[in-house]
Protein backbone atom coordinates (compact mmCIF):
# COMPACT_ATOMS: atom_id res chain seq x y z
CA UNK A 1 0.00 0.00 0.00
CA UNK A 2 2.73 2.16 0.57
CA UNK A 3 4.44 1.28 -2.77
CA UNK A 4 1.44 2.45 -4.36
CA UNK A 5 1.14 5.69 -2.69
CA UNK A 6 5.06 6.54 -2.98
CA UNK A 7 4.19 5.56 -6.81
CA UNK A 8 1.43 7.91 -7.44
CA UNK A 9 2.58 10.86 -5.25
CA UNK A 10 5.70 10.18 -7.30
CA UNK A 11 3.71 10.14 -10.34
CA UNK A 12 1.74 13.22 -9.81
CA UNK A 13 5.34 15.00 -9.01
CA UNK A 14 6.14 14.60 -12.11
CA UNK A 15 2.87 15.65 -13.98
CA UNK A 16 3.03 18.87 -12.18
CA UNK A 17 6.43 20.03 -12.57
CA UNK A 18 5.73 19.46 -15.90
CA UNK A 19 2.47 21.62 -15.79
CA UNK A 20 4.71 24.33 -14.05
CA UNK A 21 7.51 23.95 -16.90
CA UNK A 22 7.12 27.07 -19.27
CA UNK A 23 9.85 28.25 -21.90
CA UNK A 24 12.29 30.76 -20.99
CA UNK A 25 12.23 33.57 -23.72
CA UNK A 26 13.39 36.23 -21.42
CA UNK A 27 17.23 35.83 -19.97
CA UNK A 28 19.32 37.80 -18.35
CA UNK A 29 22.25 38.53 -19.38
CA UNK A 30 25.97 40.13 -18.52
CA UNK A 31 25.79 43.79 -19.88
CA UNK A 32 28.82 45.05 -18.53
CA UNK A 33 30.55 45.02 -22.04
CA UNK A 34 27.18 47.73 -23.44
CA UNK A 35 27.49 49.65 -21.06
CA UNK A 36 31.17 50.55 -21.27
CA UNK A 37 30.83 50.70 -24.24
CA UNK A 38 28.15 53.17 -23.50
CA UNK A 39 30.29 55.32 -21.18
CA UNK A 40 31.64 56.99 -24.54
CA UNK A 41 28.15 58.43 -25.67
CA UNK A 42 28.63 62.08 -26.16
CA UNK A 43 25.63 62.87 -24.20
CA UNK A 44 26.15 62.61 -20.22
CA UNK A 45 22.86 61.07 -19.66
CA UNK A 46 23.35 58.57 -22.53
CA UNK A 47 25.94 56.41 -20.70
CA UNK A 48 24.01 54.39 -18.78
CA UNK A 49 24.68 52.48 -15.77
CA UNK A 50 22.36 49.81 -16.27
CA UNK A 51 19.95 48.40 -19.31
CA UNK A 52 18.09 45.49 -17.99
CA UNK A 53 15.55 45.52 -14.93
CA UNK A 54 16.82 43.95 -11.42
CA UNK A 55 12.92 43.84 -10.80
CA UNK A 56 10.77 42.71 -14.05
CA UNK A 57 10.52 39.34 -14.92
CA UNK A 58 8.81 39.22 -18.32
CA UNK A 59 8.41 35.27 -18.32
CA UNK A 60 5.52 35.79 -15.69
CA UNK A 61 4.02 38.55 -17.65
CA UNK A 62 3.99 35.80 -20.54
CA UNK A 63 3.06 32.64 -18.88
CA UNK A 64 -0.86 33.51 -19.37
CA UNK A 65 -0.59 33.00 -23.00
CA UNK A 66 1.59 30.31 -23.02
CA UNK A 67 -0.71 27.96 -24.75
CA UNK A 68 -2.38 30.20 -27.41
CA UNK A 69 1.22 31.47 -28.10
CA UNK A 70 2.82 27.99 -29.02
CA UNK A 71 -0.04 27.66 -31.32
CA UNK A 72 0.90 30.85 -33.21
CA UNK A 73 3.81 30.11 -35.68
CA UNK A 74 6.27 32.71 -37.11
CA UNK A 75 4.61 31.96 -40.43
CA UNK A 76 0.91 32.82 -39.05
CA UNK A 77 2.86 36.42 -37.67
CA UNK A 78 4.18 37.03 -41.25
CA UNK A 79 0.57 36.36 -43.03
CA UNK A 80 -0.75 38.80 -40.46
CA UNK A 81 1.60 41.59 -41.22
CA UNK A 82 -0.08 43.07 -43.99
CA UNK A 83 -2.73 43.40 -42.33
CA UNK A 84 -1.46 44.82 -39.17
CA UNK A 85 1.87 46.19 -39.46
CA UNK A 86 1.42 50.03 -39.55
CA UNK A 87 -1.83 50.01 -40.07
CA UNK A 88 -4.62 52.88 -39.09
CA UNK A 89 -7.60 51.68 -37.10
CA UNK A 90 -9.71 52.08 -40.19
CA UNK A 91 -8.05 49.95 -42.11
CA UNK A 92 -7.71 47.24 -39.23
CA UNK A 93 -12.09 47.22 -38.29
CA UNK A 94 -11.81 46.73 -42.14
CA UNK A 95 -9.90 43.56 -42.03
CA UNK A 96 -12.25 42.64 -39.34
CA UNK A 97 -15.10 43.23 -41.10
CA UNK A 98 -14.12 41.38 -43.92
CA UNK A 99 -13.49 38.06 -41.67
CA UNK A 100 -9.43 38.33 -42.75
CA UNK A 101 -8.74 39.07 -39.65
CA UNK A 102 -10.06 38.38 -36.13
CA UNK A 103 -9.39 40.65 -32.95
CA UNK A 104 -8.18 37.58 -30.95
CA UNK A 105 -5.50 37.17 -33.91
CA UNK A 106 -4.59 40.99 -33.91
CA UNK A 107 -4.29 40.64 -30.29
CA UNK A 108 -2.01 37.46 -30.75
CA UNK A 109 -0.11 39.29 -32.90
CA UNK A 110 1.31 41.66 -30.45
CA UNK A 111 2.03 39.56 -28.14
CA UNK A 112 3.87 37.46 -30.44
CA UNK A 113 5.86 40.85 -32.10
CA UNK A 114 6.76 41.94 -28.32
CA UNK A 115 7.79 38.28 -27.00
CA UNK A 116 9.90 38.06 -30.24
CA UNK A 117 11.71 41.68 -30.23
CA UNK A 118 11.92 41.73 -26.55
CA UNK A 119 13.71 38.32 -25.94
CA UNK A 120 15.98 39.26 -28.40
CA UNK A 121 18.99 40.75 -26.89
CA UNK A 122 20.15 42.64 -29.75
CA UNK A 123 16.72 43.95 -30.25
CA UNK A 124 14.75 44.42 -26.81
CA UNK A 125 13.55 48.17 -25.85
CA UNK A 126 12.42 47.31 -22.63
CA UNK A 127 8.86 48.86 -23.17
CA UNK A 128 6.94 47.10 -21.32
CA UNK A 129 6.41 46.55 -18.15
CA UNK A 130 3.29 44.59 -17.49
CA UNK A 131 0.79 42.41 -19.79
CA UNK A 132 -3.03 42.34 -18.70
CA UNK A 133 -3.60 38.79 -18.26
CA UNK A 134 -7.19 38.25 -19.09
CA UNK A 135 -6.63 40.29 -22.84
CA UNK A 136 -6.84 36.84 -25.17
CA UNK A 137 -10.01 36.10 -23.15
CA UNK A 138 -11.31 39.49 -23.66
CA UNK A 139 -10.40 39.28 -27.35
CA UNK A 140 -12.22 36.24 -27.76
CA UNK A 141 -15.66 37.63 -26.63
CA UNK A 142 -15.07 40.93 -28.65
CA UNK A 143 -15.18 38.72 -31.74
CA UNK A 144 -18.15 36.72 -31.01
CA UNK A 145 -19.85 39.72 -30.60
CA UNK A 146 -22.25 40.28 -33.52
CA UNK A 147 -22.81 43.88 -33.87
CA UNK A 148 -21.77 45.81 -36.77
CA UNK A 149 -18.48 47.85 -35.83
CA UNK A 150 -17.89 51.24 -37.31
CA UNK A 151 -14.52 51.98 -38.77
CA UNK A 152 -13.38 54.62 -36.55
CA UNK A 153 -14.45 52.42 -33.43
CA UNK A 154 -11.44 51.64 -30.41
CA UNK A 155 -13.90 47.92 -30.40
CA UNK A 156 -11.12 45.12 -30.24
CA UNK A 157 -8.56 47.49 -30.60
CA UNK A 158 -5.29 46.49 -28.38
CA UNK A 159 -3.95 49.53 -26.44
CA UNK A 160 -1.01 50.16 -24.29
CA UNK A 161 -1.45 52.13 -20.87
CA UNK A 162 1.45 54.04 -19.45
CA UNK A 163 2.65 52.64 -16.00
CA UNK A 164 1.58 55.42 -14.00
CA UNK A 165 -2.08 55.14 -15.39
CA UNK A 166 -4.37 53.17 -13.10
CA UNK A 167 -6.03 49.94 -14.66
CA UNK A 168 -8.03 47.35 -12.63
CA UNK A 169 -6.25 43.82 -11.75
CA UNK A 170 -3.60 45.43 -12.45
CA UNK A 171 -0.19 46.79 -11.00
CA UNK A 172 0.71 50.43 -11.13
CA UNK A 173 4.24 51.06 -10.46
CA UNK A 174 5.24 54.56 -11.81
CA UNK A 175 8.02 52.63 -12.48
CA UNK A 176 9.30 52.95 -8.86
CA UNK A 177 9.95 49.72 -6.81
CA UNK A 178 8.13 51.53 -3.89
CA UNK A 179 4.97 51.26 -5.27
CA UNK A 180 5.36 47.42 -6.80
CA UNK A 181 2.64 45.87 -4.65
CA UNK A 182 0.43 48.84 -5.59
CA UNK A 183 -2.51 46.42 -7.21
CA UNK A 184 -5.09 48.48 -8.12
CA UNK A 185 -9.16 48.07 -8.02
CA UNK A 186 -10.28 50.60 -10.22
CA UNK A 187 -9.73 51.96 -13.60
CA UNK A 188 -8.51 55.34 -13.56
CA UNK A 189 -11.25 57.39 -15.31
CA UNK A 190 -9.31 57.59 -19.25
CA UNK A 191 -9.22 53.72 -18.61
CA UNK A 192 -12.75 53.63 -17.83
CA UNK A 193 -13.73 55.70 -20.96
CA UNK A 194 -11.36 53.14 -23.20
CA UNK A 195 -13.08 50.22 -22.09
CA UNK A 196 -17.05 51.38 -22.72
CA UNK A 197 -15.66 52.48 -26.15
CA UNK A 198 -14.78 48.19 -26.49
CA UNK A 199 -10.93 48.81 -26.56
CA UNK A 200 -8.60 45.75 -25.20
CA UNK A 201 -5.92 47.37 -22.17
CA UNK A 202 -3.10 44.83 -23.66
CA UNK A 203 -0.54 46.18 -20.64
CA UNK A 204 1.41 48.84 -18.74
CA UNK A 205 4.46 50.52 -20.65
CA UNK A 206 7.56 51.47 -18.95
CA UNK A 207 8.36 55.21 -18.43
CA UNK A 208 10.87 57.44 -16.78
CA UNK A 209 10.46 56.87 -13.39
CA UNK A 210 7.84 58.96 -11.23
CA UNK A 211 7.45 60.74 -14.67
CA UNK A 212 10.56 62.19 -14.84
CA UNK A 213 10.62 64.20 -11.62
CA UNK A 214 12.63 61.85 -9.66
CA UNK A 215 16.39 62.15 -10.63
CA UNK A 216 18.63 64.97 -11.74
CA UNK A 217 19.91 64.58 -15.30
CA UNK A 218 19.65 60.88 -15.27
CA UNK A 219 18.65 58.84 -18.59
CA UNK A 220 15.33 59.53 -20.18
CA UNK A 221 13.47 56.30 -20.52
CA UNK A 222 15.14 54.86 -17.38
CA UNK A 223 12.74 53.00 -14.49
CA UNK A 224 13.88 50.77 -11.88
CA UNK A 225 11.04 48.55 -12.39
CA UNK A 226 11.24 48.37 -16.26
CA UNK A 227 15.05 48.97 -16.76
CA UNK A 228 16.17 51.43 -19.84
CA UNK A 229 14.10 52.42 -22.65
CA UNK A 230 15.22 52.31 -25.90
CA UNK A 231 14.54 53.91 -29.06
CA UNK A 232 14.00 51.63 -32.03
CA UNK A 233 15.27 54.14 -34.69
CA UNK A 234 19.08 53.70 -32.70
CA UNK A 235 18.99 51.27 -29.92
CA UNK A 236 21.45 53.07 -27.22
CA UNK A 237 22.27 55.91 -29.88
CA UNK A 238 19.16 58.23 -29.97
CA UNK A 239 17.33 59.23 -26.59
CA UNK A 240 13.70 57.78 -26.62
CA UNK A 241 12.51 61.17 -25.08
CA UNK A 242 10.19 61.38 -22.04
CA UNK A 243 8.55 60.68 -19.49
CA UNK A 244 6.03 58.78 -21.67
CA UNK A 245 9.01 56.95 -23.16
CA UNK A 246 7.47 53.15 -23.07
CA UNK A 247 4.39 55.01 -24.78
CA UNK A 248 6.25 56.22 -27.42
CA UNK A 249 8.59 53.54 -28.60
CA UNK A 250 5.39 50.36 -28.25
CA UNK A 251 3.99 52.79 -30.85
CA UNK A 252 6.99 53.09 -33.12
CA UNK A 253 7.79 49.77 -33.07
CA UNK A 254 4.39 48.49 -33.50
CA UNK A 255 3.69 46.15 -30.03
CA UNK A 256 0.14 48.09 -30.11
CA UNK A 257 -2.14 49.92 -32.10
CA UNK A 258 -2.29 52.78 -29.85
CA UNK A 259 -0.98 54.12 -26.57
CA UNK A 260 -1.75 56.39 -23.64
CA UNK A 261 1.15 58.65 -22.34
CA UNK A 262 0.77 61.56 -19.44
CA UNK A 263 2.47 65.07 -19.50
CA UNK A 264 3.21 67.72 -17.46
CA UNK A 265 5.56 69.89 -19.27
CA UNK A 266 7.14 67.87 -22.83
CA UNK A 267 6.02 63.94 -21.81
CA UNK A 268 4.28 63.24 -24.28
CA UNK A 269 5.35 66.10 -27.23
CA UNK A 270 9.25 64.79 -26.52
CA UNK A 271 8.58 60.63 -26.82
CA UNK A 272 6.57 61.41 -29.87
CA UNK A 273 9.09 63.67 -31.64
CA UNK A 274 11.92 61.49 -30.61
CA UNK A 275 9.83 58.01 -32.46
CA UNK A 276 8.46 59.67 -34.40
CA UNK A 277 4.82 59.03 -33.66
CA UNK A 278 1.95 61.60 -33.22
CA UNK A 279 1.32 63.03 -29.86
CA UNK A 280 -1.31 65.00 -28.78
CA UNK A 281 -1.47 67.01 -25.63
CA UNK A 282 -4.66 68.22 -24.33
CA UNK A 283 -6.04 71.72 -22.83
CA UNK A 284 -6.19 70.45 -18.81
CA UNK A 285 -9.64 69.54 -17.99
CA UNK A 286 -10.35 68.16 -21.62
CA UNK A 287 -9.04 64.84 -19.82
CA UNK A 288 -9.30 63.53 -16.83
CA UNK A 289 -6.70 62.75 -14.66
CA UNK A 290 -8.29 60.80 -11.64
CA UNK A 291 -6.25 57.68 -11.23
CA UNK A 292 -3.37 58.46 -12.25
CA UNK A 293 0.17 59.16 -10.31
CA UNK A 294 0.89 62.47 -10.06
CA UNK A 295 3.13 65.37 -10.41
CA UNK A 296 1.55 68.68 -10.85
CA UNK A 297 -2.50 69.09 -10.52
CA UNK A 298 -1.68 72.57 -12.40
CA UNK A 299 -0.41 70.98 -15.21
CA UNK A 300 -0.54 67.18 -15.92
CA UNK A 301 -2.55 65.66 -18.45
CA UNK A 302 -3.02 62.07 -20.27
CA UNK A 303 -2.86 61.96 -24.05
CA UNK A 304 -3.01 59.73 -27.08
CA UNK A 305 0.12 58.64 -28.83
CA UNK A 306 -0.40 57.13 -32.36
CA UNK A 307 0.95 56.21 -35.31
CA UNK A 308 -1.07 58.57 -37.60
CA UNK A 309 -3.73 61.60 -37.02
CA UNK A 310 -6.83 59.54 -37.48
CA UNK A 311 -5.70 56.78 -34.70
CA UNK A 312 -4.93 60.18 -32.43
CA UNK A 313 -8.61 61.42 -33.05
CA UNK A 314 -10.35 58.49 -32.38
CA UNK A 315 -8.11 57.35 -28.93
CA UNK A 316 -8.54 61.29 -27.78
CA UNK A 317 -12.23 60.86 -28.73
CA UNK A 318 -12.81 57.79 -26.81
CA UNK A 319 -11.41 59.47 -23.60
CA UNK A 320 -13.27 62.24 -23.48
CA UNK A 321 -16.08 62.87 -20.50
CA UNK A 322 -16.64 64.83 -17.71
CA UNK A 323 -15.16 63.07 -14.46
CA UNK A 324 -16.74 64.51 -10.77
CA UNK A 325 -13.12 63.03 -9.28
CA UNK A 326 -10.94 65.76 -11.47
CA UNK A 327 -12.04 69.26 -10.21
CA UNK A 328 -10.79 70.33 -13.15
CA UNK A 329 -12.43 68.00 -15.58
CA UNK A 330 -14.84 69.98 -17.94
CA UNK A 331 -18.02 68.92 -20.13
CA UNK A 332 -16.57 68.91 -24.04
CA UNK A 333 -18.29 69.26 -27.27
CA UNK A 334 -19.15 65.69 -29.30
CA UNK A 335 -16.20 65.47 -31.54
CA UNK A 336 -16.36 62.92 -34.23
CA UNK A 337 -13.07 61.65 -35.80
CA UNK A 338 -14.86 60.44 -38.82
CA UNK A 339 -16.11 63.88 -39.86
CA UNK A 340 -12.76 66.00 -38.17
CA UNK A 341 -10.63 63.92 -40.91
CA UNK A 342 -11.87 64.56 -44.37
CA UNK A 343 -10.13 64.92 -47.16
CA UNK A 344 -11.89 68.09 -48.13
CA UNK A 345 -10.10 69.97 -44.95
CA UNK A 346 -6.89 72.09 -46.41
CA UNK A 347 -4.94 74.54 -44.79
CA UNK A 348 -5.59 77.19 -47.38
CA UNK A 349 -6.05 80.59 -45.48
CA UNK A 350 -5.09 79.38 -41.99
CA UNK A 351 -2.61 81.67 -39.89
CA UNK A 352 0.41 79.81 -39.16
CA UNK A 353 2.85 81.85 -36.76
CA UNK A 354 6.31 80.85 -37.76
CA UNK A 355 9.09 80.62 -34.95
CA UNK A 356 12.33 82.78 -36.75
CA UNK A 357 15.28 81.67 -34.38
CA UNK A 358 14.31 78.39 -35.34
CA UNK A 359 14.07 78.35 -39.13
CA UNK A 360 17.62 77.94 -39.31
CA UNK A 361 16.69 73.99 -39.09
CA UNK A 362 16.43 72.83 -42.50
CA UNK A 363 13.79 70.49 -41.99
CA UNK A 364 11.85 72.78 -39.99
CA UNK A 365 12.32 75.49 -42.67
CA UNK A 366 11.35 72.78 -45.55
CA UNK A 367 7.72 71.83 -43.04
CA UNK A 368 6.79 75.55 -43.06
CA UNK A 369 6.96 76.22 -46.89
CA UNK A 370 5.26 73.12 -47.34
CA UNK A 371 2.34 74.16 -45.54
CA UNK A 372 2.93 77.55 -47.29
CA UNK A 373 2.58 76.12 -50.97
CA UNK A 374 -0.63 73.83 -49.90
CA UNK A 375 -2.13 77.65 -49.15
CA UNK A 376 -1.68 78.68 -45.23
CA UNK A 377 -0.69 81.92 -44.58
CA UNK A 378 2.54 82.13 -42.88
CA UNK A 379 3.72 84.38 -40.09
CA UNK A 380 6.98 85.03 -38.89
CA UNK A 381 7.47 85.90 -35.38
CA UNK A 382 10.51 86.79 -33.11
CA UNK A 383 8.93 85.64 -29.18
CA UNK A 384 10.28 88.06 -26.11
CA UNK A 385 12.79 86.75 -23.64
CA UNK A 386 10.71 85.21 -20.71
CA UNK A 387 11.32 84.23 -16.94
CA UNK A 388 10.73 80.59 -16.56
CA UNK A 389 11.82 81.62 -12.52
CA UNK A 390 9.49 79.37 -10.31
CA UNK A 391 9.17 76.41 -12.57
CA UNK A 392 10.95 73.64 -10.34
CA UNK A 393 9.09 74.93 -7.20
CA UNK A 394 5.88 75.08 -8.79
CA UNK A 395 6.34 71.45 -9.16
CA UNK A 396 7.83 70.63 -6.23
CA UNK A 397 4.97 72.09 -4.30
CA UNK A 398 2.48 70.59 -5.98
CA UNK A 399 3.95 66.78 -5.82
CA UNK A 400 4.20 67.48 -2.30
CA UNK A 401 0.68 67.45 -2.03
CA UNK A 402 -0.69 65.62 -5.01
CA UNK A 403 1.53 62.02 -4.63
CA UNK A 404 0.02 61.84 -0.82
CA UNK A 405 -3.70 62.26 -2.29
CA UNK A 406 -3.26 59.95 -4.89
CA UNK A 407 -1.59 57.31 -2.66
CA UNK A 408 -4.56 57.61 0.03
CA UNK A 409 -7.24 58.29 -2.68
CA UNK A 410 -6.16 55.76 -5.08
CA UNK A 411 -3.29 53.68 -3.88
CA UNK A 412 -3.39 50.20 -2.59
CA UNK A 413 -4.13 50.73 1.35
CA UNK A 414 -1.48 47.73 2.18
CA UNK A 415 1.48 50.42 0.80
CA UNK A 416 4.02 51.05 3.23
CA UNK A 417 5.02 54.79 1.07
CA UNK A 418 2.19 57.55 1.93
CA UNK A 419 4.27 60.78 0.61
CA UNK A 420 7.24 61.80 -0.99
CA UNK A 421 9.70 61.06 2.25
CA UNK A 422 8.85 57.42 2.85
CA UNK A 423 9.73 57.25 -0.84
CA UNK A 424 12.79 58.49 -0.75
CA UNK A 425 13.27 56.65 2.70
CA UNK A 426 12.66 53.35 1.11
CA UNK A 427 15.02 53.82 -1.71
CA UNK A 428 17.99 54.63 0.86
CA UNK A 429 17.83 50.79 2.20
CA UNK A 430 18.77 49.60 -1.42
CA UNK A 431 20.05 52.84 -3.73
CA UNK A 432 22.00 50.84 -5.86
CA UNK A 433 18.85 48.76 -7.09
CA UNK A 434 15.90 51.39 -6.35
CA UNK A 435 17.95 54.46 -7.58
CA UNK A 436 21.17 53.76 -9.03
CA UNK A 437 20.53 57.54 -10.78
CA UNK A 438 19.73 59.26 -7.17
CA UNK A 439 16.50 60.66 -6.39
CA UNK A 440 17.93 64.26 -6.33
CA UNK A 441 14.78 65.45 -7.22
CA UNK A 442 12.63 64.11 -4.70
CA UNK A 443 15.39 65.14 -1.60
CA UNK A 444 14.99 68.40 -3.55
CA UNK A 445 10.87 68.31 -2.42
CA UNK A 446 11.54 68.05 0.82
CA UNK A 447 13.55 70.83 1.47
CA UNK A 448 11.68 73.22 -1.06
CA UNK A 449 9.38 75.34 2.05
CA UNK A 450 7.24 77.36 -0.31
CA UNK A 451 4.30 78.28 1.12
CA UNK A 452 0.86 77.25 -0.50
CA UNK A 453 0.20 80.48 -0.75
CA UNK A 454 3.65 81.59 -2.58
CA UNK A 455 2.61 78.43 -4.71
CA UNK A 456 -0.20 80.77 -6.16
CA UNK A 457 1.97 83.52 -7.29
CA UNK A 458 4.87 81.54 -8.74
CA UNK A 459 1.50 80.05 -10.64
CA UNK A 460 0.12 83.45 -11.99
CA UNK A 461 4.13 84.38 -12.98
CA UNK A 462 4.63 81.59 -15.17
CA UNK A 463 1.30 81.50 -16.78
CA UNK A 464 1.52 85.07 -17.26
CA UNK A 465 5.14 84.68 -18.90
CA UNK A 466 3.87 81.50 -21.03
CA UNK A 467 1.17 83.39 -22.29
CA UNK A 468 3.46 86.15 -23.26
CA UNK A 469 6.04 84.52 -25.22
CA UNK A 470 2.66 82.98 -27.08
CA UNK A 471 0.86 86.37 -27.17
CA UNK A 472 0.57 86.31 -30.99
CA UNK A 473 -1.17 83.55 -30.93
CA UNK A 474 -4.03 85.90 -29.58
CA UNK A 475 -2.87 89.31 -31.14
CA UNK A 476 -2.11 87.89 -34.80
CA UNK A 477 -5.00 86.14 -34.86
CA UNK A 478 -3.10 83.02 -35.02
CA UNK A 479 -4.29 79.09 -35.73
CA UNK A 480 -1.20 77.90 -34.25
CA UNK A 481 2.50 78.29 -33.54
CA UNK A 482 4.40 75.91 -35.30
CA UNK A 483 7.85 74.51 -33.38
CA UNK A 484 10.24 71.62 -33.30
CA UNK A 485 9.81 68.56 -30.99
CA UNK A 486 9.58 69.55 -27.52
CA UNK A 487 11.53 73.10 -27.62
CA UNK A 488 8.50 75.03 -26.27
CA UNK A 489 6.60 72.12 -24.40
CA UNK A 490 7.27 73.82 -21.07
CA UNK A 491 6.12 77.20 -22.17
CA UNK A 492 2.70 75.56 -23.69
CA UNK A 493 1.95 73.73 -20.50
CA UNK A 494 2.52 76.95 -18.20
CA UNK A 495 0.49 78.86 -20.52
CA UNK A 496 -2.10 75.66 -20.77
CA UNK A 497 -2.34 75.37 -24.18
CA UNK A 498 -2.51 72.15 -26.35
CA UNK A 499 -0.22 70.90 -28.57
CA UNK A 500 -0.01 68.15 -31.38
CA UNK A 501 3.37 66.70 -32.21
CA UNK A 502 4.12 65.58 -35.82
CA UNK A 503 6.50 63.30 -37.88
CA UNK A 504 8.33 65.96 -39.83
CA UNK A 505 10.90 63.86 -41.06
CA UNK A 506 14.21 62.40 -39.95
CA UNK A 507 18.17 64.40 -39.61
CA UNK A 508 21.30 62.57 -41.24
CA UNK A 509 21.85 60.46 -38.47
CA UNK A 510 18.65 59.01 -39.04
CA UNK A 511 17.13 60.50 -35.59
CA UNK A 512 13.52 61.13 -35.75
CA UNK A 513 12.17 65.01 -35.68
CA UNK A 514 8.75 66.45 -35.57
CA UNK A 515 6.96 69.23 -36.26
CA UNK A 516 4.90 70.77 -32.72
CA UNK A 517 1.48 72.45 -33.31
CA UNK A 518 1.06 74.87 -30.41
CA UNK A 519 -2.94 76.24 -30.57
CA UNK A 520 -4.96 78.70 -28.03
CA UNK A 521 -6.91 76.33 -25.53
CA UNK A 522 -9.84 74.06 -26.63
CA UNK A 523 -8.76 74.21 -30.15
CA UNK A 524 -7.63 70.37 -29.86
CA UNK A 525 -10.08 69.62 -33.26
CA UNK A 526 -8.63 72.19 -35.08
CA UNK A 527 -4.92 71.24 -34.22
CA UNK A 528 -5.87 67.59 -35.33
CA UNK A 529 -7.22 69.25 -38.78
CA UNK A 530 -4.14 70.90 -39.40
CA UNK A 531 -2.24 68.01 -38.29
CA UNK A 532 -3.73 65.74 -40.35
CA UNK A 533 -3.32 67.76 -43.73
CA UNK A 534 0.37 68.24 -42.61
CA UNK A 535 0.63 64.21 -42.07
CA UNK A 536 -0.96 64.19 -45.80
CA UNK A 537 1.68 66.92 -47.14
CA UNK A 538 4.85 64.61 -46.20
CA UNK A 539 4.18 60.99 -45.10
CA UNK A 540 6.89 61.41 -43.41
CA UNK A 541 6.87 58.15 -40.73
CA UNK A 542 8.77 55.47 -41.36
CA UNK A 543 8.80 52.19 -39.50
CA UNK A 544 12.24 51.68 -38.24
CA UNK A 545 14.33 49.44 -40.20
CA UNK A 546 14.94 47.02 -37.51
CA UNK A 547 11.56 46.12 -36.46
CA UNK A 548 10.35 44.86 -39.89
Amino acid sequence: MRKAIFLLLTVLFISACKQKAVKVYFKTYDESSEIQKQQDHEKKRMQFKLLQSKYLDLNKEFAPFEKELSNFSEEQYNELKPLVLEKNIPSIQKSIAEKKLSYEKLTLFYLYRIRKFESDSTKYLNAIISLNPKVLEEARAKDKESKEVNEFSLNGIPILIKDNIDVARMITTAGAVALKENSIDKDAFIVKKLREAGALILGKVNLSEWAYFFCEDCPLGYSATGGQTLNPYGRKVFETGGSSSGSGVSVAANYAVAAVGTETAGSITSPSSQNSVVGLKPTIGVLSRSGIVPISSTLDTPGPMTKSIVDNAILFEAMLGKDNEDTASLENEDFNPNELLNNNYSVQGKRIGVLKPILTDSIYKASVEKLQEAGAEIIEITPPEISFDGFLTLLNIDMKHDLPKYLSTYGNKKLTVKDIEDVVEFNKKDSIKRAPYGQQLFEGILKDTTSLTQLEVVKDSLSFNGKKFLKDLIEQNLDAIVSINNYHSGIAAVAKYPTLTVPMGYKESGEPISLTFIGKPFTEKELLQLGYVFELLTKARKLPAYYL
